[in-house]
């Protein structure tokens, strides 16, 4: 039973990924736009705002710097995280960084599984090509996976 159980859950949320394939494509060629535009090794300020404009010239509605409110024991606490986007209930993540490392990914997951939103995108404009890897996160298992281009789920 806990089988099919399983499969079942992995069909659904392989449903729920696939429904934001178009935005993800979208936000992606708003990022490739903003490289070809910029180049790569800016401030990540300087990319947030060419984002925000990119991704507002394609119809969309950025949030940037979009707080993030923390509770402990049910208490707001005066501490609270800044994602750097927000498209609709997308998470972007940006950075200038000469490679993506664990903590850039670490910190994309905790915004994911603070805000239970199911997609999240990690941006890097520091190479001299743009890096883009695709999260999805699921509240069942409380896990961020990989997913590719086709918005599958990476095997592990």
């Amino acid at each position: 039973l806990s089988i099919i159980i399983r499969k079942f859950a992995e069909k659904f949320n392989y449903m729920d990924i696939k429904r934001y394939k178009d935005i993800v494509y979208s936000i992606i060629g708003a990022a490739m736009t903003v490289h070809r535009e910029l180049g790569g090794g800016l401030l990540e300020p300087i990319y947030n705002e060419a984002m925000c404009m990119e991704l507002s010239d394609k119809g969309f509605h950025p949030e940037s710097e979009k707080e993030l409110l923390c509770f402990y024991k049910g208490k707001r606490m005066n501490k609270s995280y800044r994602m750097d986007i927000v498209v609709n209930d997308v998470i972007l993540e940006l950075k200038s960084t000469s490679e993506i490392c664990p903590e850039h990914r670490f910190q994309l997951f905790n915004y994911l599984r603070l805000t239970k939103n199911h997609i999240g995108l990690l941006i890097n404009f520091g190479s001299g090509s743009l890096e883009c890897e695709r999260y999805y996160y699921d509240s069942t298992t409380n896990d961020c996976r990989l997913i590719d281009r086709n918005m599958n789920i990476v095997p592990r």
